[in-house]
């Protein structure tokens, strides 16, 4: 057997598709997984956010002393503000986005499957159109959740208003904009998350691919399934890579997106003033804003929810199947 169908057979061997899982397993015990690595991660989040709408003479211009303020005002929980939002609104923005994603990558791959094009290539396409397709069919859900989380996140900050909860948000957003400004800062949204989620997905895909190549010329196992912990590293790797590269490209459109979310209707600038003052401030790098803390969300966030979501795949593997992957 030569190397690259090594490399098929032992990818093929830890990848699950759609159609060999349990579904109402993989959805209930998938909600208590994600919960549970959202709430160890969501400090990040608070602090990017504050970040990114800090002004120029604001003291909190570093990770370190966002996260110092918070604790000193409010605690731990200064830094899970707008969590019981997120962690409502997640579930079901969840579903929508793990189904669209297994969906389309199951299809696309029969799409591309007669094209003439490597392993990695085909994998990135599939990965890739399957993870801007989650994230375009999900943001109804999640923008939201965003715009109601992170006002909460910086209320009382750099003369923003306070509120009482995520439901005193929405309503005083109704109140002021009606529904439309629930969805404020929609279009950056879909640039900003469809983008990043393509890259991420196409990342993550492809350097898996890499990787078991670069394993199986190593090895001279013929048929032999890779260990849990070899698929462990490969795939924690794998989402390391892609979040990097995703935070990378995707930080400046996300930095005024949250600007333009968390500003209320009769202070809000367009995007293109946005631009104007981070430049005017910062230089270019001011477009970078909560970089490091993007750059370490996303790597994190990227490589436990990949990890988790791999995890609950191998979980709710239907038996049959795995017994027919068995024998093969």
């Amino acid at each position: 057997m030569d190397v690259a169908s090594r490399q098929r057979q032992s990818f093929g061997q830890t990848d699950i598709n759609w159609d060999k899982l349990d579904k109402t397993k993989f959805y209930v015990v998938g909600a208590g997984i994600f919960s549970g690595v959202t709430v160890a991660l969501y400090p990040i989040s608070v602090v990017k956010t504050r970040m990114q709408v800090a002004s120029h003479d604001s003291v909190e211009r570093t990770a370190f002393s966002v996260i110092k303020s918070l604790l000193k005002a409010d605690g731990v929980p200064g830094l899970y503000r707008g969590f019981g939002t997120v962690i409502t609104g997640a579930i079901p923005a969840r579903i929508i986005f793990l189904t669209a994603l297994e969906t389309t990558k199951v299809t696309t791959l029969k799409i591309v499957e007669p094209f003439d094009i490597s392993e990695p290539t085909r994998a990135a396409i599939a990965n890739g159109v399957a993870g801007m397709m989650a994230s375009l069919c999900s943001q109804a859900v999640f923008v939201p959740i965003d715009v109601v989380s992170q006002r909460l996140m910086v209320q009382g900050y750099a003369g923003h208003a306070t509120y009482n909860g995520g439901l005193d948000v929405a309503r005083k957003v109704i109140k002021s904009d009606g529904i439309k400004g629930l969805y404020r800062g929609f279009g950056l949204s879909i640039m900003t998350y469809s983008p990043s989620s393509a890259v991420w997905w196409a990342s993550y895909g492809t350097s898996q691919r890499v990787i078991w190549s670069l394993l199986q010329r190593n090895t001279e196992s013929e048929g032999k399934p890779p260990s849990e912990g070899k698929i462990v590293l490969v795939q924690g790797a794998g989402g390391v890579f892609a979040g990097a590269t995703a935070s990378c490209i995707t930080t400046p459109l996300d930095t005024i997106k949250t600007r333009l979310q968390v500003m209320s209707q009769e202070r809000r600038p367009t995007a293109r003033v946005i631009v104007k003052s981070l430049i005017a401030e910062d230089g270019w790098t001011g477009l970078y804003r909560g970089f490091g803390p993007r750059f370490f969300s996303m790597s994190a966030w990227g490589t436990s929810m990949i990890l988790a979501y791999e995890y609950l795949k191998r979980m709710c593997t239907v038996n049959d199947i795995n017994s027919i992957s068995a024998i093969n």
